[in-house]
């Protein structure tokens, strides 16, 4: 696949000493994953994971260094959090994964402050490569958390990759953790620190490494500006590439530039969008894909050539005529490396020793944790998680934020592995003691949270309506009995929602607050062993929860 030339075509900033040769063509490629939130192994399906994924790496290096090329290998931010066997090993088998790559660089993402900061310097120093961004600030010190940028000398080419992490953060983290560092504008902090290499290091080609979103068009909501908005708002053409993270998106924008493709099939052409004279790629999650940028570069401009996202052996289900499935890979199947497999496959099994444990059965169909469904409404799953929560210490109303719920619960035996997959960080469950009118006040911020966010709630114990265009709750009851405005009422919410994290009220402060010490995902596991076997219709939101 081919671009037209003339839309390529990016004029860099001409203001650096030329430390490339006049009139030579470069070829360099750029790999890059993002949120691979512990997938560091195969799927049941044989999906995905870092083995195969070596493999992919590999069959790119060579076919780039026999054209006499070089490459680059670049990851989006959130390595932590999603799978237990991950979580249990504090990621130690994705960092060694990383190495075993050959990253040249990865950002940090929202999800690497989940864990107490000695967490992070723990991985930063089993990690073979430099982990940066620009605008995270150690409180303590005043300077950078980690290295801001990177230069690379890739085949006598000046590569600048500059890291760059959501603001969101400071929402979107452990706020016991996110309460050392401060996250500064990522668009301002990108132009000073442009400024810098410009007249510092005078590089050929500039890279964002960005964990900050894609938003098509620049509408990022109630959502920190992501990188379509950075483009927009730096100087044309100031950096080459932003590779990009944190919404999972397969960047793919549709011919025409009306959009994403809706419904993008692994191995479809992918055409990356393309912003006042940037290129803007992201490669979905999990490591499904490995995206891949190539481009050249002739005295003093870059041009992208083509751009693909490698399907890492994912499949179609397909049904077969005796009403059966069946999983075929879009793409021919792509070897494991045996030398990162063998590596891995320790962790994998002592993760699954710990975690195979039967803790319970769910009989009457699955219950509902998939991120396009509960973070646009109520389920059975949100539910579930909201009553036990509300029930194990003995409140009136339980909210779950849907961020904090991570994956579904299949129908049959659920392990220990199950529950953690669902929830796998570690929050306390809280407990606030609130008059009728400090409740209503309180649903009038956390129930209007948009769709397609971590904040959206999930509830228990209420039933209400949602008015967004007025932008407030009515017919609030609560068991079934209209809200009294001076009478008390109990409310569970994890302490992370308590201390401010997704955006909602601050409440840690609050006179009745009290942290229970009861982990969620330990608490479910209990609810599961002593309510089992779980019939999902008892968790049916109904029509609990109207939004208008």
């Amino acid at each position: 696949m081919k671009f037209n030339r003339t839309l390529l075509s990016l004029a860099l900033v001409s203001s650096s000493v030329m430390a490339y040769e006049a009139d030579k063509t470069y070829q360099f490629t750029v790999l890059h994953l993002n949120d691979t939130h512990g997938h560091f192994w195969k799927n049941d399906k044989s999906e995905y994971g870092f083995a195969a994924q070596k493999t992919a790496i590999d069959t790119v290096r060579k076919e780039v260094a026999e054209k006499g090329g070089s490459v680059l290998l670049l990851h989006a931010g959130d390595y932590n959090t999603g799978v237990p066997e991950s979580d249990m090993q504090n990621a130690r088998p994705d960092v060694e994964g990383l190495n075993m790559l050959g990253v040249d660089a990865l950002t940090l993402g929202n999800h690497e402050f989940d864990s107490p900061l000695q967490i992070l310097d723990m991985q930063e120093k089993w990690a073979t490569f430099p982990m940066i961004s620009a605008n995270v600030i150690n409180n303590r010190t005043n300077k950078a958390l980690v290295k801001p940028y990177v230069i690379l000398d890739k085949g006598g080419l000046k590569v600048a990759v500059v890291g760059l992490t959501t603001e969101d953060t400071a929402k979107l983290g452990n706020p016991d953790v996110t309460e050392n560092v401060t996250f500064k504008n990522p668009i301002e902090t990108a132009k000073a620190t442009l400024a810098e290499i410009n007249d510092k290091e005078k590089p050929d080609v500039r890279i964002a490494l960005t964990h900050m979103g894609y938003y098509f068009d620049g509408k990022h909501g109630m959502n920190a500006p992501g990188d379509v908005t950075m483009a927009r708002t730096l100087d044309k053409g100031a950096f080459d590439l932003i590779v990009g993270g944190h919404t999972h998106d397969t960047v793919c924008v549709n011919e025409d530039g009306s959009g994403l493709k809706a419904k993008y099939k692994p191995g479809e052409e992918c055409k990356p969008d393309f912003q006042n004279g940037t290129w803007i790629a992201q490669a979905g999650e999990w490591g499904k894909y490995l995206g891949r940028a190539d481009f050249e570069f002739k005295n003093g401009e870059t041009k992208l050539v083509k751009y693909e996202l490698i399907p890492i052996n994912l499949k179609e289900k397909i049904k077969k005529e005796d009403g059966k499935s069946e999983y075929k890979l879009y793409q021919p199947e792509i070897a494991e490396d045996q030398a990162v497999f063998d590596h891995l496959k320790k962790y994998q099994d002592e993760g699954d020793k710990l975690l195979g444990v039967k803790v319970g059965e769910v009989k009457g169909g699955h219950l509902e944790g998939k991120r396009e469904i509960i973070r646009f409404h109520q389920t059975n799953l949100g539910r579930l998680i909201a009553q036990s929560q509300m029930e194990r210490v003995k409140a009136d109303i339980g909210i779950m934020n849907s961020g904090g719920i991570r994956a579904s619960i299949n129908e049959g035996e659920v392990t220990y592995k199950d529950i953690l997959t669902v929830q796998p960080f570690g929050n306390i469950i809280a407990t606030l003691d609130l008059t009728g009118q400090e409740l209503l006040d309180y649903l009038n911020v956390v129930a209007l949270k948009d769709v397609d966010m971590g904040a959206y709630p999930q509830f228990a114990g209420i039933s209400m309506v949602v008015d967004r265009t007025a932008k407030q709750v009515s017919d609030v009851k609560i068991g079934g009995q209209p809200l009294d405005l001076a009478k008390k009422y109990k409310v569970s919410v994890p302490d992370y929602c308590a201390s401010g994290g997704d955006g909602y009220p601050v409440m840690k402060k609050h006179p009745s607050y009290v942290s229970t010490g009861f982990i969620d995902a330990e608490m479910l596991k209990k609810y599961f062993e002593e309510k089992s076997p779980i019939d999902i219709s008892k968790y049916d939101p109904k029509d609990d929860v109207i939004y208008k």
